[in-house]
């Protein structure tokens, strides 16, 4: 990796910026219609909307605080934190904002000195690259969920109200960019293989997510509809992915505990959308995922419209199964066009011979991150 050609931009810097602002409007949206559904007498709703957001940032503070002790030998600017303060920090949950302080904090000082040191990019990207695994925990965990359950209170119970869609609207931008933040920090961390290009290649991965995670929401949603016991059903999806996990033996954790918690988040994430667990060559476990995919996608309407006819004669039955046929189409699209024409395949044109061994002696946990 040369540092021309990967290195931590006033552009780069931005966009931690804007992550930072993505992240406090979806907490904070969230956190504001938990109080209106409780000042409005919706119990149920508001103890779910605040459950899904305590669930998501105790899980990435759990994470964030195994890494601060896994880097603590190589500092990375985090020698000064005691243990009493990290644990401090992550208590009072906030563990991330310490993290986006740390980065633009640590890369604002080096593009003011016009530093551009392999070292010192290497360092920022790696704290990049946590920062983002942590945001994508978070949106799966967070975002996602959060999503599903607003758009069923819209659906099944017709109440609407600005704060929801302003809710809605700041989660879907959220997903959209912790996706592709993710994707690029990964890809320019990882120094063997090729980064991800920017532009169209971006834009279709883009798509190629949104189109596939949009109609998996709108499903669960009907699926919800239809019956509040299909939960177990969406149960039994998540326990099918986190048995993939366990089948996979992946090794991201240093404490055996931490790893099945991974395990449990994997088991979410492929709940809504496909990650290549190991980084290894998955061309036949996305087919099978994607085609499982669209049959579940498709199955939600047409149950939905033999067992409750009625739901027919909404305004908003055929817009969703128009849509969720038209997203899985694009959505297949894009991905097919992503991985036949823009996929950055191969290795870093300035890898040295023999990388795959010295690779498989220095593993980081950049290389065990979910990849695609």
């Amino acid at each position: 990796m040369t540092s021309t050609e990967r290195r931590f931009s006033p552009f780069r810097w931005l966009c931690t910026v804007f992550g930072l602002v993505f992240y406090l409007g979806d907490i904070g949206s969230d956190l504001l219609l938990s109080v209106q559904y409780f000042r409005s007498g919706y119990v149920t709703w508001a103890a779910l909307t605040l459950a899904f957001v305590l669930v998501g940032s105790v899980c990435i503070q759990i994470f964030s605080y195994a890494w601060f002790k896994d880097d603590e030998e190589n500092a990375g600017g985090y020698k000064a934190l005691s243990t009493c303060n990290l644990i401090g920090i992550h208590v009072l949950q906030i563990g991330l904002f310490t993290r986006y302080y740390n980065l633009l904090k640590k890369s604002l000082k080096v593009l003011c000195s016009g530093q551009n040191k392999e070292e010192e990019q290497l360092c920022l990207f790696g704290l990049a690259t946590d920062l983002s695994m942590l945001r994508m925990f978070e949106t799966f965990l967070e975002s996602v969920p959060q999503l599903v359950l607003q758009v069923y209170i819209i659906l099944e119970h017709n109440h609407r109200s600005n704060l929801q869609y302003i809710s809605m609207a700041v989660s879907f931008i959220n997903i959209a960019w912790a996706t592709v933040d993710y994707r690029r920090c990964l890809r320019r961390s990882l120094t063997h293989i090729n980064e991800m290009p920017s532009g169209i290649p971006t834009a279709v991965y883009l798509f190629y997510k949104i189109f596939t995670i949009t109609p998996r929401i709108l499903s669960f949603t009907l699926f919800i509809m239809l019956s509040t016991f299909t939960t177990l059903a969406m149960a039994f999806v998540w326990l099918v992915g986190t048995i993939w996990a366990f089948v996979e033996e992946t090794e991201f954790c240093t404490s055996r505990v931490l790893e099945y918690l991974y395990r449990a988040i994997v088991g979410v994430i492929l709940v809504f959308t496909f990650f290549n667990i190991k980084g290894e060559n998955t061309k036949v476990p996305m087919t099978m995922y994607y085609i499982v995919s669209v049959c579940q996608n498709l199955a939600a309407p047409i149950l939905l419209f033999l067992l409750k006819p009625e739901s027919e004669r909404t305004d908003y039955f055929l817009p969703i199964m128009f849509f969720i046929l038209m997203s899985n189409s694009l959505g297949l699209g894009f991905l097919g066009l992503y991985y036949s024409l823009l996929h950055p395949r191969g290795r870093a044109a300035d890898e040295p011979d023999g990388m795959g061994i010295l690779e498989a002696e220095t593993k980081t946990r950049f290389d065990k991150f979910l990849q695609i």
